[in-house]
């Protein structure tokens, strides 16, 4: 929601919606990374002990 708020302002101070687009793009990559990784690790806790040793 914050990137939001921060892209109408970027818009309203003369960006180019271009530029405020590839903006939030770059704002959202590293949160969707962060909640991939946590989403991986929370489904490799919850595999049995014996698939641990095959992953490794």
């Amino acid at each position: 929601m914050l990137i939001g708020v921060n892209a109408e302002n970027r818009l309203q101070r003369g960006d180019s919606p271009i530029e405020v687009l590839i903006w939030m793009i770059n704002q959202c990559i590293p949160v969707l990374k962060q909640a991939s990784s946590l989403q991986d690790k929370q489904k490799k806790s919850l595999l049995p002990r014996h698939r641990h040793s095959e992953d490794q």
